[in-house]
């Protein structure tokens, strides 16, 4: 396995430098951001270290170069907007721009691209599926045809009031992955596995990863820690953020012993990637730098073992 981090913790800085970062960290790779230039949607959105709005292959031999020369990887492209929001001119922006992701994968040597499923959080699960069969059967169809692997990560995008009550990403659960990928069966759709949400939502991640790990196409290494204060005074019906709050890895309340015990026991062998949503480190770049330094000296006790493909 490799370790690497999420490109959308330093927004101010070019590939060049993010790639600079990493090197210099000792990270193998780096999950690169892919929104469309302009004005961010939400925190840690609208990042671009590639852009893929118009990816000519001139450009996108230079990023090759430029990637090959830093000795860090790119591990995949992320882009994670809300595909199924009821406004279905919004949504095709966000489909149209997918598929851009798709289709520049390859022109980067890259066969990874992460995102959300997408829902509108005024409906039931019942209700979003006819919305999510049209627009994903043919969005993976697409996937199959540039021989792209699509990683769905498991938030489900509910932290403030404008996800109310059911949040932005229909993806979130084992009983809903059965559900997806029964009846859109692909190698080609998969999972970008965070075990981070497992933590607020009550599940078993170590259980996850048997039953799924065969459908991770990446995965985020991102802890959360229960604030069992926070939780009584507002129960699991609260706003999450009032009883749960996103960590560097080892400093919330996963396992991660026994998360890369169960990863190393499936067949997944990819990218281990950092997501820094832990706001005390946020405050500055020098932090946010700091933050990664610190995640990869913990995480490096589960992978300097020597995890290859051949194990």
């Amino acid at each position: 396995m490799k370790l690497g981090f999420v490109s959308a913790i330093l927004p101010e800085l070019s590939l060049s430098d993010v790639l600079d970062v990493a090197s210099q960290a000792g990270y193998q790779c780096v999950e690169v951001m892919c929104w469309p230039v302009g004005k961010a949607e939400r925190r840690y959105a609208g990042v671009t270290h590639v852009d893929v709005s118009d990816l000519s292959d001139t450009r996108a031999s230079e990023i090759r170069y430029e990637v090959a020369s830093s000795g860090v990887s790119i591990s995949g492209l992320g882009y994670y907007p809300n595909p199924l929001t009821a406004d279905h001119e919004e949504a095709q922006t966000y489909i149209d721009h997918l598929k851009k992701l798709i289709e520049a994968a390859p022109k980067l040597g890259l066969n990874v691209v992460n995102t959300f499923i997408g829902r509108d959080p005024s409906k039931s699960i019942d209700a979003n599926w006819a919305r999510f069969m049209e627009v994903w059967k043919p969005l993976i169809k697409h996937a199959e045809e540039h021989a792209v692997r699509i990683g769905i990560e498991n938030c489900p995008m509910y932290f403030s009031d404008d996800e109310w009550p059911s949040g932005k990403n229909l993806a979130y659960s084992p009983a809903i992955w059965r559900r997806m990928f029964n009846d859109i069966p692909s190698d080609h759709f998969g999972l970008n596995f965070d075990p981070s949400h497992f933590i607020w939502l009550q599940m078993d991640y170590v259980k996850a990863i048997h039953e799924f790990g065969d459908k991770f196409v990446h995965v985020h290494a991102k802890d959360a820690r229960i604030d069992r204060n926070g939780l009584n005074d507002h129960g699991i019906l609260g706003t999450p953020l009032q009883y749960h709050t996103p960590k560097l890895p080892g400093l919330g309340d996963v396992d991660w012993s026994k998360f890369f015990s169960a990863l190393s026991e499936t067949t997944y062998r990819g990218p281990v990637c950092v997501e820094v949503e832990d706001r005390p480190y946020e405050q500055t770049l020098e932090g946010r730098k700091g933050s990664l330094h610190q995640s990869i000296r913990y995480l490096s006790q589960f992978t300097d073992g020597g995890l290859s493909a051949e194990t």
